[in-house]
């Protein structure tokens, strides 16, 4: 028995007054519409309607149940218009997964852009060098960072390819000497950057003379891009740095890029969450906004980073690329 539909028969033909109304509006036959509330009194073991040929009236258990069913569906569907509105109107609670020195750099900047946009939404941003389990319901999205992901259920769009650079402190550059080409690296102090997608002490580096593997020692391994630039600063030795973990200290002078032709691990920035079907619109504008913005930053650092003249003119079509989001989300 479909007690819900029988719930909404009974009330309809309380309402109306005649199972021949409640059954024509519905496009039912009068037998469906009285099989419907037979079935609910014989569910209740009791009698709901006193019904004749000629007139139909509610008992006083009837009255009593049929006012609470009609607060019951009520209740339903003011539920369903929530949830349906949730999928076309960004509102709520977006709970947001980050790896840290990248929830830094870009997303939580680009969250006050977006909430410019979506001021309904409010963010919760945590961010950890391991992806949670988006199944579990306490993330809605991650952002994180990889060579390659793992096959999975998990719908994972790349925002953009970041590489490591060397660095050190000009400092330690002094009383260490600076290298010059990458073998020289096995008379420093390296230090180890540890994140689920690398934990090798195996340096692959990419630069004129084609790939290059050199294996490091150091006394500091650290899991966090942005303590290992602290360690860098400090004067501990030289570091593979993601690039947007990389860029601050290399523009304030705080860090020097080591073996500037070089390049170090590339990697894929993702947006992942759990499916296409039903996705609701806080997620749905979330994603876009982010494919909309971060390629932008990406490619922004990397010009800043070559010491190109081009930073500006980037800035200039990220902000270029923000009205046209607010355009097309406007519309």
């Amino acid at each position: 028995m479909d007690t819900l539909q029988n719930m909404r028969s009974f009330v309809l033909v309380a309402e109306r007054g005649s199972f021949t109304a409640a059954a024509r509006e519905l496009d039912l036959t009068t037998g469906v519409m009285s099989r419907a509330v037979t079935e609910l009194e014989n569910h209740l073991r009791a009698r709901l309607m006193n019904r004749s040929t000629r007139r139909l009236a509610l008992t006083t258990v009837g009255q009593v149940y049929f006012e609470r069913c009609r607060k019951i569906l009520e209740f339903i569907e003011s539920a369903e218009d929530e949830a349906s509105g949730a999928i076309e109107h960004p509102t709520g609670s977006l709970r947001l997964h980050s790896f840290s020195c990248l929830g830094q750099r870009y997303i939580l900047p680009t969250i006050a852009d977006y909430r410019a946009l979506h001021p309904d939404v409010s963010v919760e941003l945590s961010v950890s060098q391991r992806m949670p389990d988006l199944y579990d319901g306490g993330h809605d999205v991650s952002i994180v960072t990889a060579a390659t992901l793992p096959s999975s259920e998990l719908i994972a769009l790349p925002l953009g390819e970041v590489f490591g650079v060397l660095c050190a402190s000009p400092r330690y550059l002094r009383e260490r000497g600076t290298p010059r080409v990458p073998s020289d690296l096995l008379h420093h102090d390296c230090l180890i950057l540890q994140t689920p997608s690398f934990s090798s002490r195996e340096w692959r580096l990419e630069g004129p003379n084609g790939p290059e593997t050199i294996e490091v020692n150091g006394s500091l391994q650290v899991n966090i891009a942005d303590l290992l630039a602290t360690g860098i600063q400090n004067g501990m030795g030289i570091g593979m740095l993601p690039v947007y973990a990389a860029i601050e200290g290399l523009k304030n002078g705080s860090l020097t890029r080591v073996l500037p032709t070089y390049i170090v691990r590339t990697e894929n920035i993702y947006v992942i969450y759990p499916s296409r079907r039903f996705v609701d619109a806080k997620v749905r504008t979330w994603v876009a906004f982010l494919r909309g913005t971060i390629p932008g930053l990406v490619d922004r650092d990397k010009s800043l980073l070559n010491g190109g003249a081009k930073g500006s003119q980037i800035d200039n079509q990220h902000a270029l690329g923000l009205r046209l989001i607010t355009q097309a989300q406007s519309a």
